[in-house]
């Protein structure tokens, strides 16, 4: 995941593929054709309705394009973010970029699917398994 210091992103989205959508919009209803970059927001760190937007962009939806995570983002956060379908993320000004890159060492995998590794940690060995031995999974 990219990690971007507050002061180093400009706020609001800008460029003509890229779209800012409030937390409370269904991304379903909208029009992706041609957008490269959407960005949603985290209004508090409390507030998680941008996880499910970003899922359901990713999973659902199919978006290709870079989901970027603005607005009160926490180190906390991080990793769900990633496993939601987010690849970028603007930390709030005080938050420390080396401790929050820390939080991907400490967390390298999980055993249930995600929008990054989609099949559980249970059934993608079973399956390795499976074939090692010559047998149908």
């Amino acid at each position: 995941m990219k990690l971007i210091a507050a002061y180093a992103h400009s706020t609001g989205a800008t460029g003509q593929n890229v779209i800012e959508i409030a937390n409370d919009v269904d991304p379903r209803t909208l029009s992706l054709e041609g957008i490269e970059r959407i960005d949603l927001n985290f209004p508090k760190f409390t507030d998680g309705r941008a996880f499910s937007q970003a899922f359901l962009l990713r999973r659902r939806l199919g978006f290709k394009g870079e989901i970027r995570a603005t607005g009160d983002v926490l180190i906390d956060q991080l990793v769900q973010m990633q496993r939601s379908g987010f690849d970028a993320a603007v930390l709030r000004e005080d938050q420390n970029l080396d401790f929050a890159q820390r939080q991907f060492d400490r967390y390298p995998a999980f055993y249930q699917g995600d929008t990054v590794t989609v099949k559980p940690h249970f059934i993608a060995g079973r399956a390795s398994t499976a074939a090692t031995e010559g047998v149908a999974a």
